[in-house]
Parts: structure tokens; C-alpha cells; sequence
């Protein structure tokens, strides 16, 4: 598995020449003509982590890629065909099994609606949990360990990567954040995860992870 983040909350997951792509939002750059993309996955409906621009150029180039993602996802973004996932559910989109978590948005202000929010576990290997802590009822090698946020606390952050506990982990969902907020935010989560025998990898965009 070959893990290429990207800006903001954007990955894309290559296994046996076939990609997935996760949240390809409007904080992320053009994503330079990929080809043999399966599926993309979309965690929640908020413009950080999918946009039409995004979705054109995917399907444009793979027509047969399907787009998965919650109830909220299907209704806010109506021009295109999204099937509906909640948590518990497992998809199999060869080469990929997509098994998913959570159910709701991390609450950002009371005056704010909780939308819906779903995790993703990836070939039972990458986990990213959209922008929640949902903590998956399975192991996880990696962890795309959101790091900024509105509705992020730092202290929280870390008792979430504590609680999820992987092998390997790297930042992701710092767009909000200065060159200083990063490096100390990063430094938090990578003492949890080093203290817990774990590596934390600070990916820059276009870097990947093979796992």
C-alpha cells in the first residue's frame, strides 16, 4: 500500500496499480491527472473535503469510479451519485476493502448542526476518521491523525491517537494552522504516538508512506 497525502485532508491510497482517493476538498491542490482511480470516498459534506472542481476532473478521467459517503454527503452534493455508507458497513472495491466508523461530525459549536461523519478503514490498514474521534473496534498500522481544526483541541487530539494506538501515523487537517501551530501540534501527537511504540511521520504534500 502506497499512502500519498496531499493538502489539507487529501489522500490518495494505491494498491496493485488501482487508487483510492479520500476527501479531495477545496483546501487541496489539482491532483495532476490521475488515472485508475476505483473510488473516492468522501467523509463528510463540508467544502474542506470535496469539491465539484475535484470530482469533475476524477470522473472525467475515471467515469466508472463510484463515490462513497454518508446520508449528508449524498444530499448535500446531489449532481453526483454517491452511494450511501453508515458505520458498520464494509464495501469491497477491488483492490480495496473500505470499512467505515463514527456516524457523526465532532461537535464544533452548539450553535453549529452535527452533521454526519464517517471513518474509514482501508484494507484493514489506513484509518482516517474524517473530522471525528471515532475510535475503529479494530487495529490500525496507520493513522491519519487529524491535527487542526475548529473543532479540534489539541489535549483531545492526543487522547484520541492514544486511544487508537497505531504503528504509524502522520498529520493531516493542518490547512488552519500556522508554520508554528503545525510543528508544535505535530510535536504533541508524536510524543503520544512515540510513546506508545509507534513512528509519527510528518508528511508534506505529494510525500508518500509505503506500508
Amino acid at each position: 500500500m502506497k499512502i500519498t497525502k496531499h493538502e489539507h485532508a487529501c489522500q490518495v491510497v494505491e494498491v496493485a496499480g488501482k487508487n483510492l482517493v479520500i476527501d479531495p476538498g477545496s483546501f487541496t491542490l489539482p491532483l495532476a491527472d490521475l488515472m485508475d482511480v476505483v473510488a473516492i470516498v468522501i467523509t463528510h459534506e463540508h467544502d474542506d473535503h470535496w469539491s465539484s472542481t475535484h470530482l469533475d476532473a476524477l470522473l472525467a478521467l475515471n467515469p466508472h469510479a463510484r463515490i462513497l459517503g454518508p446520508a449528508g454527503v449524498a444530499a448535500a452534493i446531489k449532481d453526483y451519485t454517491v452511494e450511501v455508507v453508515a458505520a458498520g458497513d464494509t464495501v469491497e472495491i477491488e483492490p480495496f476493502t473500505l470499512t467505515f466508523f463514527g456516524g457523526k461530525h465532532n461537535i464544533i459549536h452548539e450553535s453549529i448542526p452535527v452533521i454526519d461523519n464517517l471513518g474509514v478503514l482501508v484494507n484493514e490498514t489506513l484509518y482516517y476518521p474524517g473530522d471525528s474521534y471515532t475510535v475503529p473496534d479494530a487495529s490500525v498500522e496507520v493513522l491519519a491523525a487529524p491535527v487542526g481544526a475548529p473543532w479540534l483541541k489539541i489535549g483531545e487530539a492526543m487522547d484520541f491517537v492514544a486511544a487508537v494506538a497505531p504503528k504509524r501515523a502522520f498529520p493531516v487537517h493542518e490547512m488552519t494552522l500556522s508554520a508554528i501551530g503545525k510543528k508544535m501540534h505535530n510535536a504533541r501527537l508524536g510524543g503520544v504516538v512515540d510513546a506508545g511504540g509507534g513512528d509519527y511521520i510528518v508528511l508534506e504534500p505529494g510525500e508518500s508512506l509505503d506500508h
